[in-house]
């Protein structure tokens, strides 16, 4: 990477309900990281409407293609996933499998990247094994997961539309997640 290429993070994740509480999340995390001067980009649940993958089929859709070329350019990548019965989606997990596609490339899979991961459930045992099912793919992907994940109880926590949230604490989580992966990025970028 080169000081002259922009350095971007890349958020992906949510439910298929658009304005999901999960997508809301996501934005916030997205929304810091791009106030220290990244580009972001986000990929959000209804996008992630992929086939199931499967390594011996080397036909993808146009939208799994836009998925994996995202990956590819990121610097950073930001994952949030609704927690349903004590793990992640099945669409978010689907759409992180699509990152094998990567492991010819330059930055095999997730390889040097900084990925911020948060859980979004309704309950803390979702939320929290989700998050460390995030952590776990993340490693298993060889990207860097940050210091900071970010486990949210949906049942006290509820996110606006205006990028707010009931809980501060909350709100303060996710924007360090998306700072972190930011400034792992610029770091990396020099």
């Amino acid at each position: 990477m080169t000081s002259a290429s922009p350095v971007r993070v890349l958020g992906i994740g949510g439910s298929l309900r658009d304005g999901s509480q999960s997508e809301r999340a996501l934005r916030i995390a997205l929304g810091a990281a791009g106030e220290l001067g990244v580009e972001t980009e986000l990929i959000p649940g209804p996008q992630l409407v992929l086939p199931f993958y499967d390594a011996a089929v080397s036909e993808r859709t146009e939208q799994a293609v836009r998925l994996v070329e995202a990956v590819s350019r990121a610097d950073g990548v930001i994952v949030v996933s609704p927690g349903y019965h004590g793990a992640l989606s099945g669409l978010v997990k689907n759409a992180l499998d699509y990152i094998e596609d990567l492991r010819e490339d330059t930055r095999p899979y997730l390889d040097g990247r900084a990925v911020g991961v948060v859980a979004v459930a309704h309950g803390w045992q979702a939320a929290v094994t989700t998050l460390e099912q995030l952590r776990t793919i993340t490693h298993a992907l060889r990207g860097w997961a940050t210091p900071l994940g970010g486990s949210i109880n949906a049942a006290e926590t509820k996110f606006d539309e205006a990028g707010g949230a009931s809980d501060e604490k909350a709100l303060r989580t996710l924007r360090l997640i998306g700072t972190q992966v930011a400034e792992h990025a610029l770091l990396r970028s020099r």
